[in-house]
């Protein structure tokens, strides 16, 4: 049930996802009439969230309070949004400018390693 002051307008749409699934979709934007828009941003959604996860480690918090899960969700959020702006101005994805600042670290780390390793 959704529950919203009675001034605020919102619209339901009904989106069919496979022949035994109905999901449900709700919006403030009452010009909105098209169920194939409400996809297309659904969709964007996703992309957004497959990608936050794939590129900043989202999902790798093992912490148990719930304060510093936000935090966590937070950073990865701001990293996610930087990558975005970063490969936007290069002309990049953001999974090459990951891989590619991985790449540059691991590069930096063998010829100047960070820890000397010694053998007795």
């Amino acid at each position: 049930m959704i529950k919203a002051p009675k001034e605020h307008k919102l619209r339901l749409f009904r989106v069919e996802v496979s022949s035994h699934r109905t999901d449900w979709v709700v919006t403030n934007d009452v010009s909105q009439d098209s169920t194939a828009a409400v996809r297309q941003a659904r969709w964007k959604i996703e992309q957004t969230h497959r990608e936050a996860k794939q590129t900043t480690g989202l999902e790798s918090c093992q912490c148990r309070k719930a304060r510093i899960q936000r935090n966590h969700i937070a950073c990865a959020f701001l990293m996610w949004a930087r990558l975005k702006h970063l490969a936007a101005e290069t002309g990049r994805t953001v999974y090459q400018l990951k891989h590619g600042l991985l790449d540059d670290d691991l590069s930096q780390q063998l010829k100047r390693p960070a820890l000397k390793m010694t053998f007795a």
